[in-house]
């Protein structure tokens, strides 16, 4: 490829791309001149142009660092595709195919290579990189970087060495998760202090936020489920043991699902995210161990079983979903319990300025799942970020909270606390309220208690949120130390007087079925729901053949727009957004053809 093309016209032919989004053409021209750069960029938001365009137009190999393996082949896949030279050298490649990537790159027949930190910084491959002319360096997911980030990696420290080997070797550091102390560290520890930033926001305005009390959750998740069938999607739980029994429910309901965490055998990681990528399963049940490498851009939704422990790993899993631009959701089903959890944990550890930093990350996300205003202008005010407005794409927003006097109430369960003794948790004091005839009530005696019954014309849930709501309130603690018991707190005294009215919220239990828009709305137009899904079954079929997941042909939103304009001609469907001149050359006539077809039925 010729290295002197305008980027517009790399846009348009190699990436198919008629215009550049917010903030690219900038970072894109910045580094195409030799200068540093720092970009933070949400999910989705079109990151990796501002450095393969850079690598089409700057003599040499451009070096591109990334953390995860499938990652570096989702991403070479959909360039070789496009037609871009691109390879990438780790540890999954057997030693000829090694050998025939170097061989590559000393003659000069690559445009881009990725590779891991801990093989780029090993000694022979930097010995072999001074001998070659280097057009750039790009760090991904660079808040790697930092400790103080959500998912710091010590092999990631050392990546501050390139500066000093390669001086003259312009570097960009990218990122979709930084607060600003991650951000100034990750300057600092690539030796970018002189770099241009490019900060383009984090809202993704697409994605609809929706959080609900934890209560009975996989009915609620079958719930949410059934309003999404054969959708793409992601549900993410804290434990190895919740992963596997949450998808072996969903599999015995005749969900496609299937279980990933980092237990399982690399064989058995691999070939779910294979067939994930691949549109073979609708739904992966994962610990946090998947999806940093995920580059599938048609996830409809991910959902949180469990309480992230930061609000930086939640809006990075949510960020999976919509990549595509197109509506997606992320449902948090939000526990106490989970809170008690991760608090115990991080009180474990050794490292008091470590437990500082992780508490107030966690307590950040406890504030945003309580939030009774706008949540995304919660999400974004942790970064930083400001909405003018409320953005009337989150539960808060679009089924605003009921309130109640719940001061009487309050006083009922304040009262069975301190009747029980507090010596007794959530469920317990519950039973009690209740008139519950369980054998452990019965045997300590606390059916003969005054607070015995008096709260029976209330369902279990509407008392565990309500002392829920306490404890957050500050009326009730928890001592985690002696099995979650509950204590009444000095703020408790005057409430349970009558000295003091409470107003709380009621919970939020079931997923609100919210109105759907219909079909997704691809730009200003709308399309064809049975012709894209033909478009989709002549993809899947295209995809297979190549051995490459569906996207890496064309995505959804691509294939929305053919199925609205429904391109019958090469420069037609060159117009269509996501085709390329390598892809039409390939495939246009497939899709024009399924086009022609269904037109004439």
């Amino acid at each position: 490829m010729s290295k002197s093309i305008d980027p517009r016209q790399t846009l348009q032919e190699v990436f198919g791309y008629s215009e550049f989004r917010a903030h690219q053409e900038p970072i894109i021209k910045s580094l195409i001149d030799g200068q540093d750069a720092f970009v933070l960029m949400p999910t989705g938001g079109g990151k990796s142009l501002c450095y393969q365009i850079p690598a089409l137009h700057r003599d040499g190999v451009a070096i591109i660092v990334s953390p995860l393996i499938s990652l570096m082949k989702d991403q070479v896949d959909a360039l070789v595709v496009n037609g871009v030279r691109a390879a990438f050298y780790n540890s999954s490649l057997k030693a000829e195919e090694a050998q025939r990537i170097l061989a590559q790159l000393h003659a000069g027949e690559l445009d881009l290579l990725y590779v891991a930190p801990e093989r780029l910084l090993n000694d022979d491959f930097l010995h072999r990189l001074r001998g070659l002319k280097l057009a750039l360096f790009a760090i991904d997911e660079a808040h790697c970087v930092s400790q103080w980030g959500h998912d710091f990696r010590p092999e990631y420290v050392q990546l501050g060495q390139l500066r000093r080997h390669f001086p003259e070797v312009p570097m960009i550091g990218l990122t979709a998760t930084a607060d600003p102390q991650t951000r100034q560290d990750v300057l600092h520890k690539l030796g970018l202090q002189h770099a241009e930033c490019f900060v383009t926001g984090f809202d993704r305005p697409n994605i609809r936020y929706t959080v609900v009390e934890k209560q009975k959750p996989f009915d609620q998740l079958q719930a949410f489920l059934a309003d999404h069938h054969g959708e793409a999607g992601i549900v993410y739980a804290l434990s190895r043991k919740r992963v596997e029994e949450v998808a072996d429910r969903l599999a015995a309901s005749g969900v496609k699902a299937r279980a990933y965490h980092a237990g399982l055998g690399d064989k058995e990681r691999k070939n779910v995210q294979e067939i994930f990528l691949r549109d073979d399963i609708d739904i992966v049940v994962a610990t946090v161990a998947f999806g940093m490498g995920i580059d599938k851009p048609n996830v409809r939704f991910v959902i949180h079983y469990d309480l992230p422990k930061n609000i930086e790993s939640y809006y990075q899993e949510t960020g999976r979903s919509g990549r595509d631009g197109l509506p997606a959701e992320a449902l948090l089903l939000f526990g106490y319990g989970d809170i008690a959890i991760s608090r115990g944990l991080i009180e474990k550890g050794n490292n008091p300025e470590q437990k500082r930093i992780e508490l107030h990350k966690l307590q950040a996300m406890v504030g945003f799942g309580e939030a009774q205003t706008c949540r995304r202008r919660v999400l974004l005010g942790y970064f930083g970020e400001r909405l003018s407005k409320d953005c009337g794409n989150c539960d808060v927003c679009l089924n605003p909270p009921e309130t109640y006097d719940a001061t009487v109430d309050a006083q009922k369960a304040l009262s069975c606390v301190f009747r029980v003794g507090q010596r007794f948790g959530v469920g317990h004091v519950v039973d009690v309220l209740r008139g519950a005839q369980t054998q452990r009530v019965l045997d300590l005696g606390h059916d003969k208690l005054s607070t015995y019954g008096i709260g029976a014309e209330k369902v279990a849930e509407a008392w565990n949120s309500l002392i829920r709501q306490l404890i957050h309130r500050g009326y009730l603690v928890q001592d985690v130390a002696a099995y979650s018991v509950l204590k009444l707190t000095e703020a408790a005294r005057p409430l349970l007087r009558g000295e003091e009215r409470l107003v709380l919220a009621k919970p939020r239990i079931r997923v609100k079925t919210l109105q759907k828009k219909g079909r997704p709305q691809v730009g200003d137009f709308d399309y064809d729901d049975d012709l894209f899904d033909a478009l989709r079954i002549r993809r899947k079929r295209l995809a297979d053949a190549e051995g490459v997941p569906p996207y890496v042909i064309f995505g959804d939103a691509t294939l929305a727009e053919m199925a609205a304009k429904m391109p019958t001609d090469e420069e037609k469907m060159m117009a269509i957004n996501g085709v390329g001149k390598h892809k039409l050359r390939r495939f246009g006539s497939e899709f024009i053809d399924e086009i022609m077809g269904y037109m004439c039925r």
